[in-house]
């Protein structure tokens, strides 16, 4: 299988990771037009399952290191096994509080907010139980990107008042998903091998992890998203048929968003046994100050903004920047 040689391609692979998690959201931007969340998130599940497989027949299945995909899956004990799906069955509720956050408060809210709780809150729990890294840069970053989402958060809330459009779900939303998102990837990361070059039996190696919890993702959606579609957070109840009327595209769209995200996921598993769980998921969560890009710049979401707000705006990113710099600089 293929596992990267050194820190810097591993911070790479994180940067490709922050780049995909910041991105994906525009897929259900762009759904949401005339798609209801609920409906995009099923083909998005979809698309998270079929890259998991991809991969795992390609480069989990090539190179001279490691064990290959489907013999991964064979040795693997039920507890492991157990522990990646489950990392799938958290991270799902707190993906679809997360996107429904976003249809209601948008991106450039439901991202810093919501996954800015959990890269500072993530970090924390993944340093306590794989510590790897300089403890002060690492929390000292953590805290630089506290403050980011702080920042964010007063900045909404005054254009909110502005524009007497306070919706105070989306926060809500945003902070319950973020809570929930810190907790997933370790449970993915304690179903791991300890060393990818020479894994230990019964452990899980990143590709078969990967798609482990990628199974666990789309089994608790139809739990999960089912009781959504019946008891929204916005709008009517939904049928499966409303599901059917989808055309090609939007489908498509969907599928596209879930491979989208699950690059990110993938890259960033891969990454963790140069750069440590706690860096690489931190460094991946960093996709906040992407899809705060996307959100302000490319979907207007602050547009009309006073100067005040605007202001709020560049001292986030500005703090988001220097977090991010510090998460690397913990490491290397």
């Amino acid at each position: 299988m293929f596992i990267p040689q050194s820190y810097s391609l591993a911070i790479i692979l994180c940067f490709v990771t922050m780049l995909c998690w910041g991105s994906w959201g525009n897929t259900q931007k762009l759904a949401g037009k005339a798609w209801r969340f609920e409906l995009f998130y099923w083909d998005y599940v979809l698309g998270i399952l079929l890259f998991s497989l991809l991969l795992g027949f390609t480069l989990g299945s090539n190179g001279e290191n490691g064990r290959g995909f489907i013999e991964d899956i064979g040795q693997a004990e039920p507890g492991n096994i157990l522990n990646a799906i489950l990392g799938g069955i958290i991270f799902n509720a707190s993906n679809i509080l997360l996107v429904a956050a976003m249809a209601i408060a948008g991106m450039a809210v439901a991202f810093p907010v919501g996954v800015g709780i959990a890269l500072a809150l993530g970090v924390i729990i993944n340093y306590v139980f794989a510590p790897q890294g300089n403890a002060t840069w690492l929390f000292a970053g953590v805290a630089m990107i506290v403050a980011a989402i702080l920042i964010d958060a007063i900045a909404y809330k005054k254009h909110s008042a502005s524009l007497k459009k306070v919706k105070g779900k989306g926060i809500i939303l945003s902070i319950s998903a973020g809570v929930l998102m810190a907790l997933f990837y370790r449970f993915v990361a304690s179903s791991m091998v300890t060393s990818f070059e020479v894994p230990e039996t019964g452990k899980l190696t990143p590709y078969s992890a990967i798609f482990f919890f990628a199974v666990g993702v789309l089994l608790s959606n139809f739990l999960f998203n089912y009781f959504i579609m019946k008891r929204p957070f916005d709008g009517e109840p939904l049928s499966f048929k409303d599901y059917a009327k989808g055309s090609l595209g939007v489908h498509l769209t969907g599928v596209i968003g879930g491979m989208i995200w699950n690059i990110g996921m993938s890259m960033s598993i891969i990454a963790s046994g140069k750069a440590g769980f706690a860096i690489s998921y931190g460094l991946g969560q960093g996709a906040t100050l992407i899809a705060a890009l996307w959100g302000v710049f490319i979907w207007k979401e602050f547009k009309g903004a006073s100067k005040s707000v605007n202001t709020l705006i560049f001292f986030m990113f500005l703090a988001y920047l220097a977090g991010l710099t510090l998460l690397v600089y913990a490491g290397s």
